[in-house]
């Protein structure tokens, strides 16, 4: 696969590694971007893998919860002048709340009709086009349940409520207080925002995923390391302190840096007066893993980069 300059710049936001660094790591492995960023990382030149790519897309995310369910919707544009545009707006409050009705399929949205009117999100998405004259996009879609408890949501980069650049979700089963149980979700929701947990549970992570990090620190380890009974013990701390970084409720609580999420959900207990159980949780960043082009970087790296 030939090395070009918009995969050179791709691997630079994903890995966070410099830029010849990152021309060198897709040479060595042909260009596929996956491998690059494991050549970088066991030579320490590139970030976990974590870290997402730069935000790029503009456009709104839209949120909304009805008691025991909420929907996520991401809507995007070509600018971030749109997002403070009422029609605009409008469209991704009303079609953030058909979410909520006919489901998250997409497809299935844009044939929805819209409301107060004979004709189809789609078209409704079309008209919008051209009165805004900018493209505008349904992307991804959401939506968590609970059967005994709530779903409260929190949006981040709020422009009105409801509409921002960061939506989340989170279902919280209990029979408990309410009211308390909803400051308890909204706590969890803003410390989701903020960390992007790859999932739930250690149980939940992909088998592919923990055998790529252990791989990865088998790696760093053992030049480190001839002892393999030290290995063994270095690598599995690490591999606690990776489900730290990515599994929720392994998670530091980040309004009490001393627990974990886990634990504060059984202090919270307490607090609502009843058992409370973190069922699944939705987070969707504008824009996120969505490149923008931008020509002057592009020339920078065509300039080292082989025809």
């Amino acid at each position: 696969m030939a090395v070009t300059a918009s995969l050179v710049k791709e691997l630079r936001e994903k890995s966070g590694a410099g830029m010849m660094d990152c021309k060198k790591a897709l040479t060595e492995t042909g260009g596929y971007l996956d491998a690059a960023v494991d050549w970088l990382r066991k030579r320490g030149l590139a970030a976990a893998a974590k870290k997402s790519s730069r935000i790029a897309a503009d456009g709104l995310v839209g949120v909304v919860v009805n008691a025991n369910k909420g929907a996520i919707l991401e809507v995007n544009a070509e600018t971030d002048f749109l997002a403070r545009n009422d029609v605009f707006k409008n469209f991704v409050a009303t079609v953030t709340n058909l979410v909520l009705q006919h489901g998250e399929d997409i497809e299935n949205l844009n044939n929805t009709t819209y409301p107060g009117t004979t004709h189809t999100v789609a078209e409704q998405l079309a008209n919008n086009v051209a009165i805004i004259g900018e493209k505008i996009s349904l992307r991804r879609a959401k939506i968590l349940s609970v059967s005994g408890g709530i779903v409260v949501s929190y949006v981040h980069n709020a422009v009105q409520p409801g509409l921002g650049k960061i939506g989340v979700l989170v279902a919280l089963d209990s029979i408990g207080d309410n009211a308390r149980l909803y400051d308890i979700g909204k706590q969890i929701a803003m410390h989701v925002a903020a960390t992007a947990p790859m999932c739930l549970s250690i149980e939940d992570l992909d088998g592919e995923v923990i055998k790529r990090e252990r791989t990865i620190l088998t790696e760093q380890v053992r030049p480190i390391h001839n002892r393999e009974d030290i290995t063994a013990k270095i690598i599995e701390g690490r591999m606690q302190k990776f489900y730290q970084d990515v599994v929720l409720l392994e998670q530091k609580f980040i309004m009490n840096g001393e627990i974990q999420i886990s634990k504060f959900l059984e202090s919270a207990t307490e607090i609502v007066g009843a058992a409370v159980r973190l069922t699944s949780f939705a987070r969707i960043q504008l824009g996120e893993g969505i490149e923008r082009k931008e020509a002057s970087f592009a020339t920078q790296v065509a300039a080292s980069t082989p025809s």
